[in-house]
């Protein structure tokens, strides 16, 4: 197949290229390289299976291809206040222009949404029929209302044109790629503790997160690409085991040896105080399920961290 990956240069979407351009596809990576980077994706150029355009997922896409994977924008909380427009733009402005890509073409469309649509949820674990308790007008908003609308579009091209469409809502994940300013807590955590700095908590370090492997994450999504029966589901994806925020940062210390305290900071507004995804969807539909462990990913991620130049 020919797949447009939009974002393709940005953490999770050069994995994904990574991956279809090993199982054989030809992929064209389109990206602006507002938060993505062309070190992501310096393996892949030269390949002849490979092609990446610079362009703005916002702007006309004229393709012929025969599946769509849109997963363009800004998406760690330093891009919440920086890039806030344009990650709101991404998210409307650039997913009508990808449907128009897959409805022209008659193909697939998959979208990568996020559990951020949830908010700061009043159940845990989330599943998809969740409708979620979200501040429309909080500093998270860009983000968490540009994927809900998002969503809403790709239901209204369903409903109207009878879009093929696959909706993903990911939850945290983690891996190689990340950005070092990224400002999630991942790299902050293996950073501060690498530079012998003190790990910064926000709030009593009680809220939770759920974190996912990258490679684990593309495995689902490559699936929800290929399977028939993803067509016109939401699924959630992402690791369902729960763990605090505190835990965490004990973890990163025993990893990394650092022998760095834990500071604490006021939690920002609307930060979610739990986040842990039902997966009953993606076990059934994808017949997916998350392999790698916490542990095992984070020494990764740390030995990326090291050997990466900043």
């Amino acid at each position: 197949m020919r797949i447009l990956v939009t974002g393709g240069a940005g953490f999770i979407g050069s994995h994904l290229c990574d991956r279809l351009v090993a199982e054989g596809h030809d992929v064209v990576c389109l990206d602006n390289l507002c938060t993505g980077d062309l070190r992501n994706i310096e393996g892949l150029q030269g390949d002849p299976h490979f092609r990446f355009v610079l362009a703005d997922a916002t702007a006309p896409i004229n393709l012929e291809v025969d599946t769509v994977a849109h997963l363009a924008s800004p998406a760690s909380p330093v891009d919440y206040s920086r890039l806030a427009v344009e990650t709101m733009l991404v998210n409307s402005l650039g997913t009508y222009q990808a449907l128009e890509v897959a409805r022209k073409n008659g193909v697939r469309f998959l979208m990568a949404s996020t559990s951020e649509v949830y908010g700061d949820p009043l159940e845990a674990p989330q599943g998809e029929d969740y409708h979620g308790n979200v501040n429309p007008v909080g500093p998270r908003a860009c983000y968490d209302e540009a994927k809900r609308f998002a969503e809403a579009l790709i239901s209204s091209y369903q409903r109207i044109y009878g879009q093929q469409a696959v909706i993903l809502r990911i939850f945290n994940t983690f891996g190689p790629r990340m950005r070092r300013e990224d400002g999630r807590v991942v790299p902050n955590f293996i950073l501060q503790a690498i530079a012998g700095e003190p790990l910064t908590v926000y709030g009593d370090g009680t809220q939770t997160r759920s974190f996912c492997y990258v490679d684990d994450l593309v495995e689902g999504i490559y699936r929800a690409l290929t399977v028939d029966a993803a067509l016109g589901e939401v699924i959630n994806l992402g690791n369902d085991g729960e763990m605090t925020i505190l835990a965490l940062a004990e973890k990163v210390k025993e990893i990394t040896g650092s022998h760095s305290e834990i500071t604490y900071m006021s939690l920002p507004e609307d930060d979610p105080q739990r986040r842990q995804p039902k997966l009953d969807k993606a076990r059934t539909i994808l017949k997916w399920e998350p392999k790698i462990g916490l542990e095992d990913g984070l020494r990764r991620v740390v030995e990326w961290f090291q050997e990466s130049p900043a």
